[in-house]
């Protein structure tokens, strides 16, 4: 086993998680843990009343990667520093001065934090180069609860199994069509497409980030129904990364978020810059 998954055995999720989760992100999966992450958010457009809320403030209409941007930069900052540090609690309370300001209901509160945890172990599970052991598991969601806790939510399920079962469950009943969950979606696909292709190629790129969202994720963004070739090509791809994943050495220094470079913000940023604020949600 490599070394920072071998030091990650030795630990505890209970008293452990910020650990484990800051090894797991930015030594052992870091390309992998952002790319479910970035998954994770198609799911949340999928709720009509989360993805009305996004295009209501106009951010992820107006200015995406920015978005996209403050929404890493308070997860690193929490992960990277961990939530007991200065940093870690500047940005738990920007982000809960952010989401005050909007009526949000806990039970999608619930949900937007259940898919940070259940994303990564399923795309670590189907395209990393392992799955994620039991530990790993536990570290990520204990991680999470405690940020949930400090984010004042109510009737946090307890159990990993607790919470996988509310995640389903919820998106069972509110996973529904609505066209604001296309404009959102369309919006961050073309903003990852970005960090890849030229513009022109968009067109063509489109289908390969479609077939990585299953059946009643599409039909709730309505993205039309992807070839088996295009899924296949897609899969086949994702493997030959985790082959070569396998191969290589876990990196000695940290992955970390908070140190890319982001057009965004060319010379630098303060945390309590970050996100959305009233004199910035009408549309420019």
């Amino acid at each position: 086993m490599k070394p920072f998954s071998t030091q990650i055995q030795s630990l505890n999720p209970q008293t452990d998680h910020e650990r484990i989760s800051f090894l797991l992100s930015c030594h052992v999966f870091p390309w992998d843990l952002e790319r479910s992450l970035e998954f994770a958010l198609f799911r949340t457009f999928a709720v009509p009343s989360i993805s009305g809320l996004l295009a209501e403030t106009g951010e992820f209409v107006q200015r995406p990667r920015k978005r996209y941007d403050d929404t890493e930069l308070i997860l690193f900052e929490i992960l990277e520093h961990g939530m007991n540090s200065l940093r870690g609690k500047r940005a738990i309370r920007r982000m809960n001065s952010m989401h005050g300001r909007f009526e949000i209901s806990n039970e999608d509160f619930l949900y937007v934090l259940s898919t940070f945890i259940f994303e990564p172990i399923r795309w670590i599970e189907c395209y990393a180069y392992r799955p994620m052991n039991e530990v790993e598991k536990q570290g990520i969601f204990r991680n999470y609860l405690e940020l949930g806790r400090r984010m004042n939510l109510k009737n946090v399920p307890q159990t990993l199994e607790d919470f996988e079962r509310y995640n389903r469950e919820y998106e069972a009943r509110h996973f529904q069509y609505a066209p604001s969950n296309s404009l959102i979606a369309g919006k961050t696909i073309d903003l990852l497409l970005g960090f890849y292709l030229p513009k022109w190629l968009y067109p063509l790129g489109r289908p390969f980030v479609f077939a990585l969202l299953d059946e009643p994720l599409r039909e709730a963004l309505g993205i039309r129904k992807v070839s088996g070739l295009r899924k296949w090509l897609v899969k086949k791809g994702l493997r030959i990364h985790a082959f070569f994943h396998r191969l290589s050495s876990e990196p000695h220094e940290p992955v970390l978020g908070t140190r890319r470079k982001r057009p965004t913000y060319p010379e630098g940023y303060q945390i309590e810059e970050l996100g959305t604020f009233p004199a910035r949600n009408a549309p420019e």
